[in-house]
């Protein structure tokens, strides 16, 4: 059905242009093969570097244990690939956590400018395409796998300014992407404008009985993924209905303008978040997502962890602080937490006219600016990868010897199906190809 006879259709039935969002993506209004397997990939950054030695396995291969951060992935370790010895290997202008940050999905390096980073270093944006945004491009160029967003950037705590430490996403050299972290502006961009809080939570009953009307006329796989777009739908009004605010404890103004105070319903609204970028990939609003937490040199205090410190000081102590490490332990596990929370929704949803769980047709990959918080390493890069969509074999800790990262995207790209790609980024870091991840 071409996009006459879909809007044919659609007017035939009397329906109205509210309802497009639940149904755009339904393969026979859209003329997609309903058998082509969906590859999605999701890219979860979290801040400031890791514990190396709470975060990475002491052995190789299938028979590993995972370390504290990791415990909550303990249910997907058969479908984890953690990767050490990757190394984003960019120099140039900018601090550490500027270049860890911009350069960590484009690879290359940032453009002079005038942002000034810590100990001097001046710098502007990043000077390419990001991987996310690469990924976009190809599939949004192939009517079979066009979504109707190509990508969607998710944020959580993301502070209101723009610089080389608040991007990761670029659609080209100069052309940073913002993440969206308010959930009610991201519902509303995927289910149509609205003028309050009222209309945003009355879409499905506005649209109802048009979806009651084009029911009847759908395939059973077409059908089925309607009700389940309707279902996680309702769920999300449920989330939304309830006041963002109401477990606020500790609520005080920021000391000045350059820190952002994290909300302590932080973990609710990262938790709404993750729902709503399921259900855009559920019902095939896009297939490339990114879902970024906080920023680079960020001073989020996690109060619902007891932590009143900023994240980002707390980074810099030493080693033996143990204080500080037992509390950097514990916000490096929140994330993997909510990376695991990730993984679980996903494989709790069946595939959408397929086999298996969306899981096992997404791969869910966390990476993080810093190696490490107090020695600002691009060495060891957290690299962790859960679920299927690129056909890896997972089950498994790997190490690499300074890997480039150049070389990860170029692996992730041609597991993708982009295979006529045989540089990212910066290309001399390309010359021994594509990651083997087997």
């Amino acid at each position: 059905m071409n996009v006459m006879h879909r809007r044919q259709f659609m007017r035939q039935l009397g329906v109205s242009a509210a309802s497009l969002p639940f149904l755009s993506c339904l393969p026979s209004l859209t003329g997609a093969p309903e058998a082509r397997r969906r590859q999605r990939v999701v890219i979860m950054f979290s801040p400031n570097g890791t514990l190396p030695g709470e975060f990475w396995p002491d052995q190789e291969g299938e028979d590993f244990q995972f370390k504290s951060i990791l415990e909550p992935l303990e249910p997907f370790k058969k479908s984890t690939l953690l990767l050490k010895g990757v190394y984003n290997r960019i120099v140039g202008d900018g601090d550490q956590h500027m270049r860890g940050m911009s350069c960590l999905l484009t690879a290359s390096k940032l453009l002079p400018g005038n942002i000034m980073g810590g100990g001097g270093q001046p710098a502007g944006w990043a000077g390419s395409i990001s991987i996310d945004q690469e990924l976009k491009r190809f599939l949004q160029s192939r009517p079979e796998t066009r979504t109707r967003f190509g990508s969607m950037e998710f944020g959580v705590a993301v502070p209101n300014r723009s610089d080389p430490w608040t991007r990761m996403s670029y659609l080209g050299a100069n052309q940073p992407v913002a993440p969206v972290d308010d959930p009610y502006q991201m519902f509303a961009k995927m289910y149509g404008q609205v003028k309050d809080r009222d209309s945003l939570l009355s879409i499905l009953d506005d649209v109802k009985e048009d979806l009651r009307k084009v029911s009847g006329k759908l395939s059973a796989w077409d059908k089925q993924m309607l009700e389940q777009h309707v279902s996680l739908v309702r769920k999300m009004e449920q989330e939304l209905s309830a006041p963002l605010d109401q477990a606020i404890e500790h609520v005080m103004p920021p000391p000045d303008s350059g820190i952002e105070l994290i909300n302590d319903n932080t973990p609710k609204i990262s938790r709404v978040q993750i729902d709503l970028l399921v259900n855009a990939l559920a019902n095939d609003m896009t297939r490339v997502a990114t879902l970024q937490y906080m920023r680079s040199v960020g001073q989020a205090q996690f109060r619902w962890l007891g932590i009143e410190e900023g994240h980002h000081s707390l980074s810099h102590d030493p080693d033996d602080n143990k204080e500080s490490f037992a509390k950097l332990q514990k916000i490096n596990q929140w994330f993997a937490g909510e990376f695991a929370y990730m993984a679980q929704r996903l494989s709790q949803l069946p595939e959408p006219g397929g086999q298996g769980s969306m899981l096992d047709n997404t791969l869910l990959i966390w990476t993080n600016e810093l190696g490490k918080g107090n020695s600002h390493t691009h060495e060891n890069i957290p690299m962790v990868l859960v679920g299927g969509g690129a056909g890896l074999k997972m089950g498994r800790s790997l190490r690499f010897d300074k890997a480039p990262h150049n070389r990860l995207w170029l692996s992730l790209a041609q597991v993708m199906g982009h295979s006529e790609l045989t540089t990212f980024g910066q290309p001399d870091l390309c010359v021994d190809g594509p990651l083997p991840l087997g």
